[in-house]
């Protein structure tokens, strides 16, 4: 993964139509990047396969889609409000604000380049807060000169909001709570034999304070998380067939065995619920970091909310009257960081017929296009015509597929390289005398002919 450079991935990524800059029309909102066309389309097979092989396919495992915006006493039971922080500090100089364990020099601004000027470190939260309810919030204008420091700025005549305390939200900065705030309600309604799990998708949104390395810290993304709840008496078992189901995971995604790392976290580096944590890194352009998070969690959770709540959150072993607080594995899973990954393992580049060629070798059930459909020449109605009919008839049957007529061959082939479309089909005068197409791979460039009935058959 060594020769694989950032710059390539984002380059490839803005130019054929994977990922942009959020907002870049209007000079862009840091730390938010949009999905085209293409970036979609990856994202979503990342994620129904996910769904597929942890929901689908399993029979203890139950899917729930929960509100991002909750009532405030979640985050407050879940410690979210007063430890979800990062340490931040501000130069003096250029009042710029950074994350002060991510500074590659301490003692000098990234920005300004002053030395000695940062303040000293504070907690700085990284929920998003909003104000639910029309009574939430109301402006209102400051009458008079306020009293006190304010860095020699008037106030007066400046606009203000107050707030309701009970009105306020926050934007979800994880999946996870609206997992076990619905695990009473799964109960309830299925009743499943321990262990069980619940698996969400969806939405989380975290204000860092330096987002950076493409979609790597973002301030918006997705995640894909599970709650696998348990008798604590069995959780080293399940523990580790949950190493191995995120290891099939990973060899889903192509992601390179030699590339993947586990990371058993410390008991002094672990969160202080956690009793046994391992991260999964990955070998990115950027270094080895976190691709995701195997922890056993205990009863933390769901101990919190029956505090909080007042809710008995007990569970009943069947034909018994055993009764405990189920305890939790928690594998979780992020979408841009897989995808990354997945970007970064498929991009190659090598030289073919004296040129470079930069293609995406994308195992072929992530490719966001299956085929890509070419008359040989644009120009000849019979050849537009018989490709037209294959076009649809793959487009038929596997929706992914691509026409392209612009240009000729050998461009029309670098084009669908660079995006990872393992086959391109190309309709010539041949196919009008015995119905046969050349197909070429993407991985190997070789062509071989078949016919189209074939073609439609696999």
């Amino acid at each position: 993964m060594a020769e694989v450079k950032l710059d390539d991935i984002v380059s490839l990524a803005k130019r054929r139509g994977f990922i942009y800059q959020g907002s870049d029309v209007y000079g862009g909102l840091s730390g938010t990047w949009d999905y085209g066309p293409l970036g979609v389309t990856l994202k979503r097979n990342i994620m129904q396969l996910w769904w597929k092989m942890f929901v689908d396919s399993r029979d203890d495992m139950y899917g729930v889609d929960a509100a991002i915006l909750m009532n405030q006493k979640v985050w407050q039971a879940s410690g979210h409000v007063d430890t979800f922080t990062d340490p931040l500090v501000e130069c003096s100089n250029c009042h710029g604000r950074f994350r002060a364990d991510k500074l590659e020099n301490p003692n000098k601004c990234p920005a300004c380049g002053k030395e000695g000027t940062f303040s000293a470190p504070r907690a700085f939260n990284m929920m998003f807060r909003t104000f639910v309810g029309p009574s939430g919030q109301d402006e209102v204008t400051i009458g008079e000169r306020m009293e006190g420091p304010t860095d020699g700025k008037n106030l007066e005549g400046k606009k203000a909001i107050t707030y309701e305390p009970s009105s306020v939200s926050y934007l979800r900065p994880e999946t996870a709570q609206g997992i076990f705030t619905n695990f009473k309600n799964v109960v309830d309604s299925f009743y499943p034999d321990l262990p069980f799990g619940i698996a969400q998708q969806g939405k989380a949104f975290r204000n860092e304070i330096s987002p950076r390395d493409f979609v790597f810290r973002a301030r918006e993304f997705e995640q894909m998380e599970i709650e696998y709840f348990i008798n604590p008496e069995s959780w080293e078992v399940e523990f580790e067939k949950w190493v191995v189901a995120c290891k099939e995971w990973f060899a889903a995604l192509g992601l390179p065995e030699d590339s993947v790392h586990e990371l058993e976290v410390e008991e002094e580096d672990r969160a202080h619920y956690s009793k046994r944590t391992i991260d999964f890194e990955f070998d990115y352009p950027i270094g080895r970091e976190e691709l995701m998070g195997l922890a056993y969690r205990t009863d933390f959770d769901l101990g919190n909310i029956q505090r909080v709540s007042g809710k008995g959150m007990e569970y009943t072993i069947k034909g018994t009257n055993t009764r405990f607080i189920p305890h939790v594995i928690e594998p979780s899973f992020g979408v841009e960081r897989a995808l990354m990954a997945v970007l970064c393992s498929a991009y190659r580049e090598d030289e073919q017929n004296g040129e470079k060629r930069v293609y995406l070798a994308l195992p072929e059930h992530l490719a966001p296009v299956k085929y890509c459909v070419s008359p040989l020449l644009k120009n000849k109605p019979e050849l537009v015509a018989k490709a037209r009919e294959i076009y649809s008839a793959l487009k038929a049957k596997y929706g992914a597929v691509m026409w392209d007529d612009n240009g000729n061959i050998g461009k029309r082939y670098r084009r669908q390289d660079e995006i990872g479309t393992p086959h391109c089909v190309v309709v010539d005068f041949q196919t009008l005398e015995d119905d046969t197409v050349t197909v070429r791979n993407r991985d190997t460039t070789e062509q071989s002919r078949m016919t189209s009935t074939d073609l439609l058959g696999q």
